[in-house]
């Protein structure tokens, strides 16, 4: 055992019930890195029990994709059928990692559900990850690769084309679901984004119904819009963008009225709560109180919108699980996307709930 190991060792011995935040402060860590050094305690069975580990309110579980994204910045027209020489950026991404991260850095203790390639991508993504989220329960898969996005983009950043490499999702499975199930059953919060198959979303939605666990269902791109389940019943939150409520409603979202319907639909399926996005124009987001259209924040200097949508989505269920009222919950994401717009990160280094409260504070 190293150093940290041996000091977790005897804070259980000398109190098996104290709880992981508590270790952590003792040892002066994240709580994410400790859950990470008790699970792979317990993988070698120097902890048997989880006796020590008591519940913490407000947990929340990420179910779905932790990616590798690359960017090709073409110097000059794209040729086809020949080298083109460019330069590459590259940054951890995947909407539900991106979404627990944000999470896990605003205080709340989160654990990510995924699975990964036991390779290069997979370390790097758990490296800077695994400070702000749990990670014990990744499934690495013999022979299989991480998810990956690579997007070539002209010398005006307009893309020239895309490939995603996802087919490692297939593995999240209603039975990966199943071996993890009192992670969910126990959640305050779980949140789901559609790189999961729709057999899982569906497994997911049942097994949250059951338990009592809220639910948020994330999409994250139009073609698959085909994994939503068939209706949206005991689902709090479902926050897509323009393009995703059109492929799901069935109705061309084009103006404000078409819009507002696209929402009433949404909360006709059956969901507490639903939002939909359309980038500086705002959001039009509702619940049995009504429906109203909240504007972007004005003024943003946009950086980078690499991770503005998930952004958004965490500042929201941070403002859900913090008990803010419905509008503060809209302005709270719609700040953390703004916020993550001018600063060229996936995930604003710099955020943390006071940081996300004062910012409000300026705000109003």
């Amino acid at each position: 055992m190293n150093e940290k190991e041996a000091a977790i060792v005897e804070l259980i011995r000398r109190n098996p019930y104290l709880s992981q935040q508590d270790m952590a402060e003792t040892l002066g860590i994240s709580r994410p890195a400790l859950a990470n050094l008790i699970s792979g305690l317990m993988r070698r069975g120097i902890i048997r029990g989880r006796a020590y580990i008591l519940s913490e309110e407000n947990r929340v579980v990420a179910i779905g994709g932790a990616n590798v994204d690359r960017k090709f910045h073409l110097k000059a027209s794209v040729q086809a059928g020949t080298s083109n020489p460019s330069t590459v950026t590259s940054s951890v991404g995947g909407v539900a990692r991106n979404v627990a991260e944000n999470i896990g850095r605003l205080g709340h203790p989160v654990t990510l559900l995924t699975v990964a390639g036991n390779d290069a991508d997979w370390q790097r993504i758990e490296q800077a990850t695994a400070p702000h989220v749990e990670l014990a329960h990744t499934a690495l898969l013999p022979g299989r690769t991480t998810g990956s996005y690579s997007a070539v983009l002209d010398p005006d950043g307009e893309m020239a084309i895309a490939l995603a490499d996802m087919d490692v999702y297939d593995e999240l499975s209603p039975e990966y679901i199943d071996a993890h199930a009192p992670v969910v059953q126990g959640a305050a919060l779980a949140v789901i984004d559609l790189n999961c198959p729709k057999e899982t979303v569906a497994h997911v939605q049942e097994l949250s119904r059951q338990s009592g666990t809220e639910l948020a269902i994330v999409p994250v791109s139009s073609p698959k819009m085909d994994r939503m389940p068939d209706d949206l019943d005991g689902v709090t939150w479902f926050i897509c963008n323009r393009d995703e409520a059109e492929a799901y409603t069935g109705i061309s979202v084009n103006d404000d009225a078409s819009w507002k319907e696209a929402v009433r639909l949404l909360l006709e399926k059956g969901v507490v709560n639903a939002i939909v996005t359309a980038g500086s124009k705002g959001v039009m987001a509702g619940n049995a109180d009504g429906i109203r259209h909240f504007p972007a924040i004005s003024g943003v200097h946009v950086e980078d919108v690499t991770g503005a949508g998930d952004a958004f989505v965490s500042g929201v269920l941070h403002g859900h699980l913090t008990g803010m009222a419905f509008e503060d919950r809209i302005r709270c994401g719609l700040l953390n996307a703004g916020k993550t717009l001018a600063s060229g990160a996936t995930v604003r280094p710099e955020l943390s709930a006071q940081q996300l409260k004062s910012e409000m504070e300026e705000l109003r």
